[in-house]
């Protein structure tokens, strides 16, 4: 594992802190294209990004913090405030709501902006897994005989502290059993963050191949919606959480309703035919720079 990846005098270069920058990038990248292609103005892929890195953040620590209310009120600045401890559900869902909030007062569907945004929602969500895994801060499974288990006892959530815990512990007397003295730190883990990747990176070439096609608006993201929801309520099967409901974690039951709804709108968008694409306006220009792009034109042909 490698949390630092180099020290440049005082500049400190983490892991996981590089790949976030990178999963934004590339998101922003390949949500401008989508955005340009159905001829709308770039800008709006560069302000949604924006608020895609703030919300993300800010709801991902909010459900990290809910979940962990009994640490936050005995350190309330010490959790709030630390690097880690970040809950991809809680990111998703605060920006769908700021997304949906910013596109109204841009009177642009938000359907629209969701079936762009999809395969970079997929392509980010799997670059950041691969922080997670540099790290090694906790988001590992649980330990494997696998050939390809990985050794996380040099990452910043070492198997002795992330299986510590009773009250989570208690569901999962078969790794009690074979560990009675407690998870040793060189323990081999499944590296679900490489799993996620994986998956994350499937969802997004089929989501690529999916805008390609003339769906009504809703249809991709829809789509979206099930892809990942299965991937992650597949993937909580041999990661270390606590089980609230049915056997399952927190993680599956909002995988469970995000896979319902999924499934409940591409069936809807799929029996609809009379559905229709939504056309923008045409891009504003100004005078002076169509002024500029017309000489630029009678510059080249002179020439």
């Amino acid at each position: 594992m490698r949390p630092v990846l180099f020290q440049i005098g005082p500049l400190t270069v983490y892991s996981f802190g590089l790949m976030m920058g990178l999963a934004f990038i590339a998101g922003n990248y390949f949500l401008t294209r989508e955005i340009t292609r159905k001829k709308l103005d770039p800008k709006v892929a560069t302000e949604i990004t924006l608020i895609c890195i703030i919300a993300g953040i800010v709801g991902s620590k909010l459900l990290y913090l809910i979940e962990n209310w009994s640490s936050f009120i005995k350190d309330p600045i010490g959790q709030a405030f630390t690097a880690g401890g970040l809950t991809f559900y809680g990111g998703l869902i605060l920006t769908i709501i700021a997304i949906n909030v910013y596109l109204k007062f841009q009177k642009i569907p938000f359907l629209v902006i969701a079936d762009a945004a999809s395969p970079a929602l997929a392509l980010a969500y799997g670059i950041g897994r691969i922080g997670c895994h540099l790290a090694g801060d906790g988001d590992y499974g649980i330990p494997t005989s696998l050939p390809w288990g990985v050794n996380y006892e040099h990452g910043t959530v070492p198997p002795s502290i992330m299986f510590s815990d009773p009250d989570v512990m208690k569901y999962y007397p078969d790794i009690l059993k074979k560990f009675p003295n407690g998870v040793p730190d060189n323990a081999l883990m499944h590296p679900t963050p490489v799993y996620e990747f994986l998956a994350a990176s499937v969802i997004f070439f089929i989501l690529v191949k999916l805008l390609k096609k003339n769906f009504p608006d809703g249809k991709v993201f829809m789509s979206y919606l099930v892809f990942t929801g299965a991937a992650r309520f597949l993937v909580e099967f041999i990661r270390l959480n606590p089980r609230l409901l049915f056997g399952l974690s927190e993680a599956q039951l909002i995988s469970s309703v995000l896979i319902i709804i999924g499934i409940i709108g591409v069936v809807y968008y799929s029996g609809n035919k009379e559905f229709t694409k939504y056309i923008p306006k045409p891009i504003k220009v100004s005078v002076a720079a169509d002024k500029n792009k017309n000489i630029t034109k009678q510059n080249k042909k002179n020439n």
